[in-house]
């Protein structure tokens, strides 16, 4: 991967899980990073950990992502303490784990509003600064959800669906403008982060991930991939490509499935107490990182996403392959 020295990086939902992952990786390689999230707390011990990671400097800035006013301003302070922005990274989510009946009206927008609004206020504030100056990238982060919706997430699924096809609008814009600045989705599966513990649920147990899912960390090398490079779209992890493949060919097939194991499968075992607080409207105080509590079945790496971000060299691989057959051949007659 690239050295992202002298970069400037802005990483909405920075605080924890996938954004938290992302902010390490940038880090590590050297940029000047914007964070972005609401908690203060948890938001400067992110930006603390940045610093001691490699980045030369680090600021931490409290804001809604669902708040246009708030997303414009923090951009503007990045832009004012960090300089020109490179990469914008779109990252921040919320959603409610319940069946659609049990979702209340005001509880369905702030999911979406976060979700889906959240993305859109960030790359208007993005792309205000990178069209001058003809340059930048923005990544969204979004899901395998955003082609396939699962039961008990209908607003997450919708806000992920929404950013897709808002995501595809922007671009065909910036590609008749003959634009340099870029514009890439990641499409995520299952990670491994603390959004199990804090998402408001109606649910009787614990929401955990579906499926085989992943450490954040191999989320965050796919973010900083598709910063650095030139692909419209990156899918992370073989469920996420098989769940896209599926969509297309068998869709009737995935639902009936859904609906048989799709409910059971979000939950665990263990109880949710009554008590239990849930980040919708307000952050939930606590350490959290960027892990959640599913260490011990979460996958930390994907052969799938080596494969797809080395796909050039594989590609050389086989045409070398190819014609080392086929001289073999010629010398066999």
């Amino acid at each position: 991967m690239p050295e992202a020295r002298h970069e400037v990086v802005v990483v909405t939902g920075a605080s924890a899980g996938i954004g938290r992952a992302a902010v390490q990786q940038f880090a590590r390689a050297g940029a000047r990073i914007a964070l972005i999230a609401r908690d203060p707390e948890r938001l400067e011990a992110a930006r603390a950990e940045a610093e001691r990671l490699g980045s030369p400097q680090a600021i931490a800035i409290p804001a809604d992502m669902a708040d246009h006013g708030q997303v414009e301003a923090a951009a503007g302070r990045a832009e004012t303490e960090l300089g020109p922005i490179d990469i914008w990274i779109n990252n921040a989510m919320a959603t409610v784990f319940a069946p659609f009946a049990d979702i209340s009206p005001e509880d369905f927008r702030r999911v979406t509003d976060v979700t889906y609004h959240g993305f859109v206020w960030g790359t208007m504030a993005a792309l205000k600064r990178m069209r001058p100056r003809n340059r930048g990238t923005i990544v969204q982060v979004s899901s395998a959800l955003a082609y396939r919706s699962i039961p008990l997430q209908s607003p997450y699924c919708g806000a992920k669906h929404a950013i897709k096809g808002f995501t595809q609008s922007i671009r065909t814009e910036l590609e008749h403008e003959r634009s340099d600045i870029h514009i890439a989705v990641v499409d995520m599966p299952g990670v491994n982060t603390p959004q199990f513990e804090w998402c408001k649920t109606t649910l009787t147990h614990h929401p955990k991930p579906i499926g085989t899912y992943y450490q954040p960390e191999v989320a965050a090398r796919a973010i900083y991939w598709a910063a650095h490079a030139r692909r419209a779209e990156l899918c992370v992890g073989a469920p996420t490509l098989s769940t896209v493949m599926a969509e297309k060919f068998v869709p009737r097939l995935l639902d009936r499935y859904l609906a048989r194991k799709g409910v059971a499968g979000q939950q665990g075992p263990r109880a949710i107490p009554a008590d239990r607080p849930d980040n919708l409207w307000r952050p939930v105080p606590g350490p959290y990182a960027a892990h959640g509590t599913f260490d011990d079945g979460a996958s930390t790496r994907s052969l799938q996403l080596w494969a797809t971000t080395h796909r050039a060299w594989l590609l050389a691989g086989i045409g070398a392959a190819g014609v080392a057959l086929g001289l073999r051949q010629l010398r066999k007659h």
